[in-house]
């Protein structure tokens, strides 16, 4: 490859320099952009404040080819960073209509009404390009001023990385001569793919690897370059593929939701899904599929064990027998999602914490259960992470368990 082209990073939030929270996207965005042909000449990190922002970027836009800004495009006071930017460029901010709607819609699916200050997320600089965003809310921005680039990025960590990966570095490895292939992994942890894959780096080079973890997902980014770069890139992924072996769900910018509800549509079956401790997160990944009502029924959050025996029709006497959170209960959970008008019933039940947990069911603790006309499915899990953590593995791990039992047969 050719000298790295110069870039900047930029991260923004008060916490980041006054308590013990640290940057981590930069260090992920580094991995990623080399491929690309940058190279980071510069870093900084700046409180949520309009004026320091703003002159970030204007010092750094000079200096570097592609400044990328992470943080503050959330809806409260302090997210600040359209502003500061619109402020270094000297642009204005409008209202974009499709992020508007996008908006209200997504709020829509959760139930919920969208708060008058959410909409300060469809503020979008004049001339910008809007990077959606697939697992959150807010959206990415992306302007170019003359031969420098601004990519404006959601903080949060999963955001920041899908974000990144979908719709940035494949157009940037493209141009600088790279090909890319994304290899997306669940019901897996990076340290289980780093043991699997670690033999191939000899053969392959370490530095054509990165490996990124999300909350029950990995993936793997391979690249390639030069003359041979496309029968090379196949080489990888053919072999890559192999070790991970099932634990590969999909590539480049197949989600987790959409591969299940392929393999519904292929069967002819339909999916309802019944949710304790998840609260509606498997339901909500399903519905951020276009087309997802075709072969998703809808779901019934059950946190009582009231609920759980009148809507879901779990016996009395598995709850009392083997509590909640149990092989059983969840068993019976899916069962009863079935009866919602669907042939795949998918339920999940833990303990998320930080409270509830004991010697026999810590906190962490989840049951996630398949039935189908295939027969049924069982898994138990013991989570690490504080709630917010346990909750997105939990989804994620029982999707993939029922792409597991749709692809197996059983």
């Amino acid at each position: 490859m050719n000298t790295p082209r110069p870039a900047a990073f930029v991260a923004v939030g008060s916490e980041l320099l006054r308590t013990e929270r640290v940057d981590t996207n930069s260090v992920l965005a580094g991995r990623l952009l080399a491929p690309c042909g940058f190279a980071f000449v510069e870093k900084r990190c700046v409180e949520d404040n309009i004026a320091a922002i703003a002159t970030a970027i204007a010092q750094l836009l000079p200096r570097a080819e592609l400044v990328l800004v992470s943080g503050g495009l959330g809806p409260t006071a302090d997210d600040v960073t359209r502003e500061a930017a619109a402020q270094a460029l000297r642009v204005p901010v409008k209202r974009d209509p499709r992020v508007e709607k996008a908006l209200v819609e997504r709020y829509e699916r959760r139930g919920r009404k969208m708060p008058a200050i959410a909409l300060r997320m469809a503020d979008v600089l004049a001339g910008a390009e809007v990077l959606p965003n697939p697992v959150g809310t807010a959206p990415g921005q992306l302007l170019r001023e003359g031969d420098r680039t601004l990519v404006l990025l959601p903080g949060v960590p999963v955001e920041f990385e899908q974000i990144l990966t979908r719709h940035l570095v494949p157009r940037w490895s493209a141009s600088a001569g790279t090909l890319t292939r994304t290899l997306r992994l669940a019901g897996v942890y990076e340290s289980q793919v780093e043991q699997r894959v670690s033999p191939l780096y000899e053969r392959f080079g370490r530095e054509r690897v990165t490996i990124l973890a999300a909350r029950g997902q990995v993936l793997l980014v391979l690249w390639a370059a030069g003359e041979n770069a496309r029968a090379e890139l196949a080489e990888m992924e053919a072999t890559f593929s192999a070790a991970v072996g099932a634990d590969l769900y999909g590539r480049d910018d197949d989600t987790l939701a959409g591969i299940v509800l392929a393999l519904l549509a292929r069967r002819g079956w339909r999916l309802a899904t019944a949710e304790s401790c998840t609260g509606g997160m498997i339901g909500a990944q399903v519905t951020a599929v276009p087309g997802s009502s075709a072969s998703y029924v809808g779901g019934i959050v059950a946190y009582s064990n009231e609920l759980k025996r009148r809507l879901l029709g779990v016996p009395e006497e598995v709850l009392g027998a083997h509590g909640a959170v149990s092989p059983e209960t969840a068993a019976a959970m899916a069962d009863g999602a079935r009866t919602l008008g669907a042939e795949c019933g998918l339920a999940v039940t833990g303990i998320a914490g930080p409270a509830g947990g004991s010697d026999e069911k810590p906190v962490g603790t989840v049951h996630i259960a398949v039935a189908s006309p295939a027969g049924a499915r069982r898994a138990h899990h013991q989570f690490p992470g504080d709630r917010s953590m346990v909750r997105e593995i939990a989804a994620n791990f029982a999707l993939d368990l029922l792409r597991r039992a749709l692809e197996e047969g059983t």
